[in-house]
């Protein structure tokens, strides 16, 4: 299995954008099909090695099996979701027919919506015996897509870790609930990641967004951004920190999480899904229009959705038919027969479970405002932290009442309602010079709100 080029850490946050354009081009240029004669597969994927290895390992002993031929698995990542599918779109104004990409892999469900309508996805259905053992809907959300477009290859959820052993001793509150990321308590002590960079950092603040409505999700969104310690780029960095204690606290995805507390200790980190909006929702997988090696790439599909396959996500490595990956892989197979069949063998959270009553995510929506949640995101809390996080700190010291109270609501003030926002976002945040504008409005926006609410403090 070969692969084209990870960006570590570092370089993804330093990441400038010319850089970023030339590393696309260098990725274009690596997805010109091959004169090798084994057969190939080109994936863009936001997954981390561990998910590599094991499905492009296992996929190239699967396919020989059934074929007879053998074939060569290809990764490429642009920088994570977000720049996965900016690289996808890009590409395909620029060269309609196909990108010389086969399949994109992971990322959610939202991106997929978005490449469905623009007309980027190969439909192909699965062979009724496969395609019967899913179910297309979980608690009103697709699991996959009713014209076979997209398929969810893996159930995910979204929480809240933190390390036990450092909560207790600085007699910090357990927490349980999103809202409760919000206490000036917990200032300096939480882990979160850029949406601009990462998909799954994104799908936890639309989450917030969705469970709490607009005006208290930003609101939330804006006390727990000030008790950031800092973002980083990508959402794989922050249980390393909650492990580590550079935080307490990590937003995160729960197979991020498992594989901490696998090898670390169920006693020592805590994962929740939080009481006040615990979201479970598929990540998927398709081909894309144009695809260099279709055939192959409906294999892939067909491997993926496999039982053989799905057991790779959720069995520990000790497992027998588990991952070699050291400490697994960790996450939730969309086959519900599974869990039954697997029993007490599996280490992850069942999310067929009639214990388990998630919020109905609507992927719809999400889709659609992507983007200028991201900006909204980024421009009010993470291009603003330092105003941000000195306004908070006025608060958290203020002991008037009425003082802290009138500075909390201008300090969580929003330059645009839900509606005004979804309106925007369907018609002219496409146009550059519109949202650079806008862009411009909501910084001067920010300064003054956190300067505003300090005031307010005195």
């Amino acid at each position: 299995m070969s692969y084209f080029y990870s960006l570590t850490s570092t370089i993804r946050t330093t990441l400038i954008p010319s850089l970023g354009i030339l590393l696309c081009l260098l990725l274009f240029w690596q997805c010109q099909p091959s004169d090798k004669q084994q057969d190939q597969l080109i994936i863009i994927s936001p997954h981390p090695e561990s998910i590599q290895s094991e499905f492009g390992d296992g996929f190239e002993k699967w396919y020989e099996e059934q074929t007879g031929k053998t074939v060569e698995t290809d990764w490429r990542d642009a920088g994570g979701t977000s720049r996965n599918y900016r690289f996808i779109v890009s590409e395909f104004d620029r060269i309609p027919d196909g990108i010389g990409v086969d399949i994109v892999f992971g990322g959610g469900t939202d991106n997929y919506l978005r490449f469905a309508d623009m007309g980027l996805l190969t439909s192909y259905k699965l062979p009724d015996t496969q395609l019967e053992k899913i179910p297309q809907t979980y608690h009103g959300i697709p699991v996959y897509d009713a014209e076979h477009r997209w398929y969810g290859a893996v159930m995910s959820s979204f929480g809240i870790m933190y390390n036990e052993q450092l909560r207790e001793l600085h007699k910090l509150p357990k927490v349980t609930r999103w809202d409760e990321l919000g206490d000036t308590a917990l200032i300096s002590n939480i882990g979160a990641a850029d949406p601009r960079e990462s998909g799954s950092a994104h799908m936890v603040y639309e989450i917030i967004l969705q469970t709490h409505g607009w005006d208290k999700g930003f609101a939330l969104l804006t006390k727990l951004g000030a008790n950031v310690k800092k973002f980083s780029a990508g959402a794989n960095e922050i249980p390393r920190a909650v492990v580590n204690g550079d935080v307490i606290y990590g937003l995160a995805i729960d197979f991020y999480a498992y594989s901490q507390i696998s090898v670390i200790g169920a006693d020592k980190i805590k994962y929740v899904l939080p009481k006040d909006g615990a979201v479970v929702n598929p990540d998927s997988i398709a081909i894309l229009k144009g695809a260099p090696n279709m055939e192959v790439a409906k294999k892939f599909i067909e491997y993926v959705l496999s039982e053989q396959a799905q057991k790779l996500w959720m069995l520990p490595d000790t497992d027998r038919e588990g991952p070699k990956w050291t400490g697994g892989i960790n996450r939730s197979s969309v086959i519900p027969a599974l869990y039954e069949q697997l029993k007490d063998r599996y280490f992850v959270t069942n999310p067929f479970s009639s214990q388990l009553t998630p919020f109905p995510y609507d992927s719809n929506k999400g889709g659609a405002r992507w983007d200028i949640v991201n900006d909204l995101f980024g421009v009010l809390i993470i291009d603003s932290h330092t105003d941000l996080i000195d306004a908070w700190n006025e608060i958290g010291k203020c002991t008037d009442e009425n003082k802290r109270s009138a500075a909390i609501a201008a300090l969580v003030e929003m330059p645009l309602t839900e509606d005004e926002t979804m309106k925007i976002a369907e018609s002219n945040w496409n146009d550059q010079a519109f949202r650079n504008e806008k862009i411009k409005e909501w910084g001067q926006f920010a300064k003054q709100k956190y300067k505003k609410a300090k005031d307010l403090t005195k």
